[in-house]
């Protein structure tokens, strides 16, 4: 078999819910769950406030907050104490619910939001609820993600403006946060939220208060992100394993075969790991478990690309310890890059579509993984079943009597 000589050497260096909002005006308190400043704030265009007129401690003794106009008439405040950061949200309010939500993409699905209203009997209301879908039925209260302290939320009317003061205690500093704003005219019916009039998403920069519209370049580039890890680490570089498997006989082609394939799948690899450093650089989007299989699987593709250059010859002492080093480094890549992508979807609240899609292409590589090898296993059976084939011995080497009888 002629073997492949030197390959180009490749690239260099790797590294790498939403605010909803209220429309009504009861002067009504609730905190917490069901329950129901002396500083006055006037920071950039906001009006003044007085917190307190209508918010219980501690939010009515905060000062030095920093207050952004976010949307329409919606003031976003906040102020920062060590690892707490105090945020409210104000909004013209007639009835229904406002909340305000703090998203990785700027997408609903995923993220999670404060929600405060006033029900029909006059009662305060907040919540925090996780917006795993679209879907009402994927709306799910008493959950999500936000680190709030054990200080109870606070919602309350003053006027014709509604107020949702909350604290989150966090050892991470917020930077620029995708936020959505939305309100509804509905009031929530058993705590499930009605669909929402209008929304909106923001980027809020927690550290100097300006705001700025959600681009769709960084949203065109999350899903970028999906479909080239998808294309690369669940399609390409699996067929090119299977090749290396299954199709030996077809010597030498397996071997040209699989070998740029990999090298195909591998540069799908990069780039999604290139696109996700970009997204982490650009929203600050911290999912921790994603992030590093994400590099330990690139960590092992790159080991697989040097094995590739170092193989030793197949006459070498060493060759059989490369292959079982080569073929588990590659199973356990594949391995942990199709966990990766489930980790992504589910981080990024993909759609059925996405999950869909995947779970179809996972199932057709799984069922033909299953249909070669146990092909090869019957092949394999088939070959041991045969008879060896009778041989004789050398004339030269049979025993002949050597005392005949002379006749």
């Amino acid at each position: 078999m002629a073997k492949p000589r030197s390959w180009t050497q490749i690239w260099s260096s790797i590294v790498g819910v939403c605010v909803l909002n209220f429309v009504l005006n009861f002067k009504i308190v609730a905190v917490a769950d069901d329950t129901g400043s002396n500083s006055i704030v006037s920071e950039g265009d906001c009006k003044n406030t007085n917190y307190q007129i209508f918010l219980p401690p501690p939010y009515q003794n905060i000062s030095s907050t920093i207050c952004k106009p976010v949307w329409h008439s919606y003031e976003l405040r906040y102020t920062k104490t060590g690892d707490t950061t105090t945020i409210i949200l104000s909004a013209p309010y007639t009835v229904g619910w406002v909340g305000i939500g703090f998203s990785r993409d700027g997408m609903m699905a995923g993220s999670s939001a404060m929600v405060g209203w006033i029900n029909k009997h006059g009662h305060a209301k907040v919540k925090q609820f996780y917006l795993r879908g679209r879907r009402q039925s994927e709306v799910i209260i008493d959950k999500g993600e936000l680190p709030l302290n054990t200080v109870p939320a606070a919602v309350a009317t003053n006027g014709a403006e509604i107020y949702i003061a909350f604290q989150l205690q966090t050892t991470i500093p917020f930077g620029k946060q995708p936020i959505l704003l939305a309100f509804s005219t509905k009031h929530p019916l058993n705590h499930h939220l009605s669909k929402h009039v209008d929304k909106a998403a923001i980027i809020f920069d927690f550290s100097s208060g300006s705001t700025g519209p959600v681009s769709n370049g960084l949203i065109h580039m999350r899903k970028s992100h999906g479909i080239v890890g998808i294309i690369g680490w669940g399609l390409i570089l699996p067929v090119g394993a299977i090749i290396a498997r299954y199709f030996r006989h077809k010597d030498p082609l397996w071997f040209y075969l699989h070998s740029v394939i990999q090298f195909v799948g591998f540069s799908f690899g990069l780039g999604t790991v290139l696109l996700g450093l970009q997204l982490y650089r650009n929203m600050h989007v911290h999912i921790p478990a994603h992030r590093g299989i994400g590099i330990f699987v690139l960590v092992l593709s790159i080991l697989q690309i040097l094995a590739f250059f170092l193989r030793p010859d197949k006459d070498s002492k060493y060759r059989n310890i490369w292959n079982l080093y080569h073929s588990w480094f590659g199973r356990m890549a594949l391995f942990f890059a199709a966990l990766n992508i489930v980790l992504g979807m589910r981080a990024a609240g993909a759609g059925n579509d996405w999950k869909a899609g995947y779970g179809f292409l996972l199932s057709i590589v799984l069922v033909a993984v299953i249909v070669l090898e146990v092909l090869a296993y019957l092949k394999r059976s088939e070959k041991r079943s045969l008879p060896q084939t009778f041989q004789m011995d050398p004339v030269g080497d049979a025993n002949f009597p050597t005392n005949l009888a002379k006749g």
